[in-house]
C-alpha cells in the first residue's frame, strides 16, 4: 500500500440523484483510515456463512485423510483456492436431534440449529410462537453496526413467501432464513438481484417505484447519475486509486447489466413456473449474480456479515445442467443406490463450483494489501450429513479465507467426534473481534481452528 499525502475519507461515496455509491479502500484513504483506527495495516475482516439444503453427498465429500487437504470429488472445484480451504470434519448439530415425543421435522430443525446451536421449537396447540436462538452472524452484526450502512446482508435462492407450518408442526420461518436476530425474530432473506442491487446503492432517480421503471427503460446505468462527481474524483487519485477503483466500478456497472438483462428477459417463455422478473433463468448466473452483490457489499465496506441460502430444507429445486431430473430433497433419500448418491454429488459438485468461483474472485480482488480472500472468513456446508439418514452429526463444513491472517488454509482438520458446531462459530467470532462466551450448545473454542 502506498501512503500519500493527500487522502480521501474511509467513508467517501458518490452520490448522485437517488444513488449512493459507496467505494473500496483506496491509497488515498489511508491516513484518514488509520487516524480513525491507529492503524493503516490493520484489515477490516468479514464474515459470511453459505448454507446447502438437504445434506450431502458424504462419501464423495470426507477427505481420506487429516492434515494437508486432499480435494474429494465434490471438493475438487475448490482447487485454484485450496491454500485458503480449511475442511472440518467431526462438527455436529446435537440440537437439530428429534426429542421425546416430537415427531418429524428434522429438515426444519438441522437447518434452524445451523449458525444458532438451538433447538428449534414446534408449534403445539395454540402455541405458534417461533423460538430457537440468537445466530452467530447477527450476534456479529449487532457488534459492528456501526462501522458500516448495513449491519448485515441475507440473501437467498429460493422464494420465502411461505407462512404458517411446513414440515410437520414447525414454521415455515426455520426454512425460510439462517439469520435469527434474537430466539424469535428471524431476519428476511432477499431473492431479487435489484431488490438487493438498490439496498446496496439506492434506486436510480428516484426511490419511487415509478420513476425507477421509466429509468430502467431508458436503460440509464446507476453509474451514470454519479458521473459528475465521479470525474472530479479521479482527478484527485493517483495511479493505482484509479486502477482499483475503475475495476470496482466494472464490477458494479457489470452486476446492474447483468440484473437489467435477467429483467428485460423475464417474459419470455421459459420452463420455470412463476419466474420472478429480474432473477436469472439460470440457476448458475442467478447464484453468481447474488454471490458478486456479497463481494462488492464485502468490497464497499457496505457490510461485514453476510449469508447465503442456496436453497430451504427439502428444496425441490431440478438441476438439470448437471442431469438431475429430479428434485434434490427426494434425490437426497438416495437409500444407499448408488445411482442416486451420485446424482447427489453432482448437485453438491454443482453448488461448490459456483462458490469456488467465487472465491477467485475474492482472490483477485484487492483490499488494501491484501485481497478480499485473504481478509473473509466464510462459513460453508449443511445442518446435516448423511441426508438419507437426516444425520445431524459427522457435518460437512468448510472454513474459506485467511480471516485477516488468523486462519491457515490447505487443510483438513478432524474435531473430537461430536464436537458442537457452536464451537467453531464461537471461534469465527472471536477472530472477527467479537468475543462471545456462548452460542446455543457451544461448550467452548475449537482449538483446532484457533490455532494458526
Amino acid at each position: 500500500m502506498v501512503i500519500t499525502k493527500k487522502y480521501l475519507s474511509r467513508r467517501t461515496a458518490l452520490r448522485g440523484l437517488g444513488a449512493t455509491i459507496a467505494l473500496p479502500l483506496l491509497d488515498s484513504m489511508v491516513p484518514a483510515f488509520a487516524a480513525v483506527r491507529n492503524s493503516a495495516a490493520r484489515p477490516i475482516k468479514r464474515l459470511g456463512a453459505v448454507y446447502v439444503p438437504n445434506g450431502m453427498s458424504m462419501p464423495n465429500w470426507t477427505p481420506a485423510t487429516e492434515g494437508s487437504l486432499e480435494l474429494t470429488p465434490i471438493l475438487s472445484p475448490l482447487a485454484p483456492v485450496q491454500d485458503r480451504v480449511l475442511v472440518v470434519s467431526g462438527t455436529a448439530n446435537q440440537e437439530a436431534k428429534q426429542r421425546l415425543n416430537e415427531g418429524d421435522g428434522d429438515h426444519s430443525r438441522c437447518q434452524a440449529a445451523y449458525l444458532t446451536g438451538a433447538h428449534a421449537v414446534k408449534a403445539s396447540g395454540t402455541n405458534t410462537t417461533l423460538e430457537v436462538g440468537v445466530s452467530m452472524d447477527q450476534l456479529a452484526a449487532r457488534a459492528l453496526r456501526e462501522d458500516t450502512q448495513l449491519p448485515s446482508l441475507e440473501l437467498s435462492l429460493e422464494a420465502n413467501e411461505l407462512v404458517g407450518q411446513c414440515e410437520d408442526g414447525y414454521g415455515c420461518a426455520y426454512s425460510a432464513t439462517l439469520a435469527w436476530r434474537d430466539a424469535n425474530t428471524p431476519m428476511p432473506m432477499e431473492t431479487n438481484p435489484r431488490a438487493v442491487f438498490e439496498n446496496l446503492f439506492g434506486a436510480v432517480g428516484s426511490t419511487g417505484r415509478e420513476a425507477r421503471l421509466r429509468a430502467l427503460r431508458m436503460d440509464r446505468s446507476i453509474l451514470d447519475s454519479v458521473n459528475d462527481e465521479l470525474t472530479d474524483l479521479v482527478r484527485k487519485l493517483g495511479r493505482g486509486d484509479r486502477s482499483k477503483l475503475a475495476g470496482y466500478l466494472d464490477s458494479v456497472r457489470d452486476i446492474e447489466r447483468r440484473i437489467q438483462i435477467a429483467e428485460s428477459q423475464s417474459d419470455r417463455g421459459l420452463p420455470e413456473v412463476a419466474q420472478p422478473a429480474g432473477i436469472p433463468s439460470s440457476f448458475e448466473e442467478y447464484a453468481s449474480l447474488m454471490l458478486d452483490l456479497m463481494l462488492v457489499a464485502f468490497q464497499a465496506d457496505l457490510t461485514r456479515v453476510s449469508t447465503f441460502l442456496y436453497g430451504r430444507e427439502k428444496s425441490v429445486r431440478t438441476y438439470p445442467e448437471v442431469g438431475v431430473a429430479e428434485p434434490h430433497h427426494p434425490v437426497s433419500h438416495h437409500r444407499h443406490r448408488p445411482e442416486q448418491i451420485e446424482k447427489l454429488a453432482r448437485i453438491n459438485t454443482l453448488h461448490m463450483g459456483i462458490f469456488a468461483r467465487f472465491l477467485e474472485k475474492l482472490r483477485t480482488t484487492q483490499d488494501g494489501d491484501a485481497s478480499l480472500l485473504d481478509q473473509v472468513m466464510i462459513l460453508y456446508g449443511a445442518g446435516m450429513g448423511n441426508s438419507n439418514a437426516h444425520d445431524p452429526l459427522e457435518l460437512p463444513i468448510v472454513v474459506a479465507g485467511g480471516g485477516g491472517g488468523t486462519i491457515k488454509g490447505g487443510r483438513h482438520m478432524q474435531a473430537p467426534e461430536g464436537t458442537p458446531l457452536a464451537n467453531l462459530h464461537l471461534t469465527l467470532l472471536e477472530k472477527m473481534g467479537v468475543p462471545a462466551e456462548s452460542l446455543g450448545d457451544s461448550t467452548g473454542e475449537l482449538p483446532i481452528v484457533s490455532n494458526v
